[in-house]
């Protein structure tokens, strides 16, 4: 299969020359994408927006979602056996004016709603010039606002309006820009540029303190000191999930591992040691080397790591070349490929860039389910988008209401903690008490002399790659002005997101496994951002949507943010989210069964 690269890295923005709202001058063509669907269009104008904006997961998993409903709808008015979602109208038009009718209708939806949600976002200003200008190229006059009357412009408009309305009383609180003021966190800051911390409850989420704290996308943040980001997202209201109630959340697989737990004490510090070890894992200097490609890795277990991959091809019937790989090339790249750091459409949207990438290398025979009568590509996409985007909506909500309602800790903190109080458990060769014979000179430890008697770990640190530090002093494998995100661990977004956009692609296109049997993304040589590297390019290769899936769960294992628990749990529940979001979405696209 060709390489997701380019898909993978594409703009949403048309090159179209502006004109005057409600002039007559003669609408100029799309040069750049021809094939582009106007669904597609107003997708890519959002992830260019998302890109702009502060990095929220919740916050624009619940915009990807709102603005594909609003799509959705503005194409089931003209659809018998459709049923809208926000909107139930329906309206005829004759078949020679269908194809204009959705596209107009899709449009005003789409660019009201848009606008509303990114006028206060950071990159306001591009954003809004970005919608005004596939308007514009579009040939749709922005001052057409009316919600009055069966024309295409009124039921988009309309459909915005009912879309807007409901977003105001969705329990996200939007009106208060998204804050929850009742949480406050039980610890203290962890000043992450001083050794060790101090907690009050070593199971409870506990914000750091930067000297220089910059968002993913390099938006200085005053203060430096973390804030909860959506600790109320459970009672937002889902798309296929239960709604939570006073005492129920809407998924809810049981609590994390918790330190001095009889029943998972040991699983605690097990799991903060696996982060160590995977810290270790990012040594270049080791010779370690491994095969990367689906001849040995992926075909997991539902929330297992026990895959050890494919014998053939199934597209090609070939075995998959192997690709063997110094292993701290391959751990770093997968860690910062995975991480959605600077101009990143976080995780919601990068699996839209996925899904796209997918409905291009398909677009020739696009059947969904598989079977069935091959659909145009306007159809494909709006109900892709609908189902896919439901599901991660779903997946936020899911994995942030455990979060704001278990308040888990983060791995800089269990590590920290633990190893300052000689709780961590000891591995030869990973975790060791420094002491004087191993502080003197050629020793493993000599680096840290005059820390006699406290606990060393070898692991990654910005200053010397991998190596034996003081416990107390462990960071991620993470930019210095982030660290970690500013909410609770337990369970993991990455996890539950991919797992639940996997889920749909599966089911929507009719098969597990990518098209051609393999995607691939290339991390060059010398692109790594955190630290120099990779000594070589490293092809990232998957050959279920499943394989990609789990890889950005370990990913942040490797990145030193999250512990299993939160990976298994996030892959286990954003199943369930991906299936219930795709099993519904078929029920909108026709309650008869017919596609």
């Amino acid at each position: 299969m060709v390489g997701l690269a380019a898909a993978l890295v594409v703009a949403a923005s048309a090159t179209v020359a502006v004109r005057q709202v409600g002039s007559t001058q003669a609408c100029p063509a799309i040069a750049d994408h021809p094939d582009w669907s106007v669904a597609r269009r107003w997708d890519e104008a959002l992830l260019d927006a998302i890109r702009r904006a502060l990095p929220a997961p919740t916050l624009h998993a619940r915009n990807l979602f709102h603005v594909s409903a609003a799509i959705w709808d503005a194409w089931a008015v003209y659809d018998s056996h459709a049923t809208g979602y926000f909107v139930t109208e329906k309206h005829s038009v004759r078949d020679s004016d269908l194809a204009g009718a959705r596209n107009e209708a899709i449009s005003y939806a789409a660019y009201r709603v848009l606008t509303s949600r990114y006028i206060k976002a950071m990159g306001a200003d591009q954003s809004l010039s970005e919608f005004d200008d596939l308007m514009d190229s579009l040939c749709y006059p922005l001052n057409v606002t009316s919600t009055e009357g069966d024309s295409p412009s009124a039921v988009g408009n309309r459909i915005a309006a009912a879309v807007i309305a409901y977003g105001l009383s969705d329990g996200s609180n939007q009106a208060g820009g998204y804050s929850d003021p009742e949480y406050a966190p039980v610890n203290p800051p962890l000043v992450v540029a001083q050794s060790g911390t101090t907690m009050n409850d070593p199971n409870r989420w506990q914000p750091l303190q930067l000297e220089h704290m910059i968002s993913q996308n390099g938006i200085p943040v005053v203060n430096g000191v973390q804030q909860f980001v959506g600790p109320h997202w459970g009672g937002v209201k889902p798309f296929a999930l239960p709604a939570a109630g006073p005492d129920r959340l809407p998924l809810d697989p049981g609590g994390p591992p918790r330190l001095g737990d009889a029943a998972t004490d040991q699983a605690f510090k097990d799991q903060a040691v696996e982060v160590i070890r995977d810290s270790a894992a990012l040594d270049t200097t080791a010779g370690v080397t491994l095969d990367i490609s689906p001849a040995t890795r992926g075909n997991n277990t539902l929330g297992t790591n026990d895959g050890h991959g494919y014998s053939l091809n199934p597209s090609t019937g070939q075995p998959y070349a192997p690709e063997v790989i110094n292993q701290g090339d391959f751990t770093r790249a997968l860690a910062e490929f995975w991480a959605d750091g600077p101009d990143s459409e976080t995780p919601p949207g990068h699996w839209n860039v996925i899904a796209n990438a997918v409905s291009d290398k398909l677009a020739s025979n696009l059947m969904i389910g598989g079977q069935g009568p091959a659909v145009d590509r306007l159809q494909w996409d709006v109900k892709l988008y609908f189902a896919l985007n439901g599901a991660v909506h779903d997946a936020a909500i899911a994995a942030w209401g455990a979060k704001g309602h278990y308040d888990s800790v983060r791995p800089i903190s269990m590590i920290r903690y633990m190893g300052g109080l000689h709780q961590l458990p000891l591995v030869a060769g990973l975790v060791e008490v420094v002491t004087s014979e191993t502080t003197a000179p050629g020793q493993r430890h000599a680096v840290l002399a005059g820390h006699e008697g406290e606990v060393a770990i070898r692991a990654w640190s910005p200053s010397a790659g991998v190596g034996w530090i003081r416990a107390a002093d462990w960071v991620p494998y993470q930019a210095p002005t982030f660290v970690t995100p500013s909410f609770a661990g337990y369970f993991s977004g990455h996890s539950t997101f991919s797992r639940a956009a996997a889920e749909v692609l599966a089911g929507f296109t009719g098969s597990e496994y990518f098209p051609g049997g393999l995607a691939e993304w290339t991390v060059k040589a010398g692109s790594l951002k955190f630290e120099p590297g990779p000594s070589q390019d490293v092809t990232l290769e998957w050959a279920k949507y499943f394989d990609a899936a789990d890889q950005a769960g370990v990913s942040r294992l490797y990145g030193g943010i999250h512990i299993s628990a939160d990976d298994f749990t996030g892959r286990r529940a954003g199943a369930e989210c991906g299936k219930a979001a795709l099993a519904l979405a078929q029920h909108y696209f026709s309650p008869e069964g017919t596609q």
